[in-house]
């Protein structure tokens, strides 16, 4: 098993930025991917960013952040990070952390959520 907190959302105005953390306990968090996904009211959860467990350049985001958000891990300290820059009304969404084996293409185990509200 996997525990996930995200903590780090709240209401900012566009243009200004955020990092969102997400602590994990238990199983060895090194070995896992790790993603940042959200979900708009009325909208479909969408990967936004995703980190794998070899780290470092290994990366992905959607092509709607790209060059604003940017992910990364401190497995020392068990935490993703993901710093958002100028951000847009568009990007207003609960976010959630997310763990996946790196053998499988499901992810498995989900933090609760964190809101992130963006005013224009």
């Amino acid at each position: 098993q996997v525990q996930l907190v995200e903590s780090g959302g709240g209401l900012v105005q566009a243009g200004g930025s955020l990092r969102l953390s997400c602590a994990g306990s238990g199983r060895t968090f090194s070995s896992f991917d790790m993603g940042w996904f959200r979900q708009a009211p009325g909208r479909e959860r969408e990967k936004v960013a995703e980190i794998y467990w070899s780290g470092g350049t290994s990366t992905y985001y959607v092509d709607s952040v790209k060059g604003r958000f940017t992910i990364s891990r401190d497995n020392d300290k068990n935490t993703v990070y993901l710093q958002m820059n100028s951000l847009k009304p568009e990007d207003t969404a609960v976010y959630y952390c997310a763990a996946k084996s790196r053998y499988t293409s499901t992810y498995d185990y989900w933090g609760q959520g964190t809101q992130v509200t963006v005013s224009s």
